[in-house]
């Protein structure tokens, strides 16, 4: 009887993950069905889940628009999101692992304050310091300039928390054996910590290129030639229904980077989240 249970309950499971798989996969399927959709199908009602005459014009269409519209190629806004989104993951990968191994192997004053401080960071949004950071850089005349859009996301409280969680599982003696072979800090968080924590690195750099690849410059940034990827296509689409499937065909753009890094790296997010410390 309890094998015949825990079959059934298995089967159950199984159906609610398939389900829950489909539910959360169809916003995904029909971004890309709509991005090959010719014009005369985007409007068709009931809306159909497949096309009759897959099309690669709303693409053309959207590379057309971008370089007519705005004077500017398309190459020099990938350009220009390429930079700020590797700076900002390799940036945020670094300061966010040192930060951590500080935090959770170090100790000195107001440690714990900072730890919960962290904490309670995370409840909050970037809008909510956003006119006193926009008067940050502009006192800093980093506006229109690369650095307004790097230099606020090299700091984030989600990677600072993975990291503090992930390295707190070293045991410290590994840390002491370290000091008594002679080795400082710096060399004990580089050479003998982070080696071991390659799934909580992969995962902040997952995290930080997702967020810094839809970011939106237009805030700080008013050169065309500067602008990034998201910032351009939003101004592009905001034109209204006509430019539907130019939209759709954006977003498989948009999409396409950070679910193709999720893919080679999603072993190790899976296993960070499991060692993150959040029961703990």
């Amino acid at each position: 009887m309890k094998h015949s249970d825990r079959r059934a309950g298995n089967i159950a499971v199984f159906l609610f993950l398939t389900v829950f798989g489909i539910f959360m996969a169809l916003p995904i399927y029909l971004a890309f069905v709509m991005a090959f959709k010719p014009e005369q199908e985007l409007f068709v009602f009931p809306p159909k889940l497949y096309t009759l005459n897959p099309t690669l014009d709303n693409f053309r269409n959207m590379l057309e628009d971008l370089s007519k519209s705005q004077l500017v190629p398309f190459s020099r806004y990938f350009f220009n999101s390429m930079l700020v989104t590797l700076s900002v993951t390799v940036l945020q990968c670094i300061f966010s692992a040192m930060a951590g191994f500080v935090l959770a192997k170090c100790r000195f004053k107001g440690k714990n304050f900072l730890n919960a401080f962290i904490v309670v960071s995370l409840l909050y949004q970037s809008n909510v310091i956003y006119i006193m950071q926009y008067t940050l850089i502009a006192r800093l005349n980093m506006i229109n300039t690369y650095r307004a859009l790097i230099f606020p996301m090299i700091a984030s409280p989600m990677s600072l928390f993975l990291m503090r969680q992930s390295i707190s599982q070293v045991p410290d003696e590994i840390i002491e054996a370290g000091k008594i072979d002679g080795a400082n800090l710096f060399r004990i968080c580089w050479q003998i910590v982070m080696p071991n924590q390659k799934p909580a690195i992969a995962t902040v750099m997952i995290f930080a290129f997702q967020s810094a690849w839809n970011m939106q410059s237009g805030s700080f940034i008013y050169k065309e030639n500067l602008k990034t990827l998201p910032t351009v296509i939003q101004q592009l689409t905001a034109s209204g229904i006509s430019k539907t499937g130019i939209s759709a065909s954006a977003s498989v753009i948009m999409l396409l980077p950070p679910v193709i890094i999720f893919i080679f790296a999603r072993k190790s997010v899976i296993k960070t989240m499991a060692h993150s410390g959040i029961s703990g």
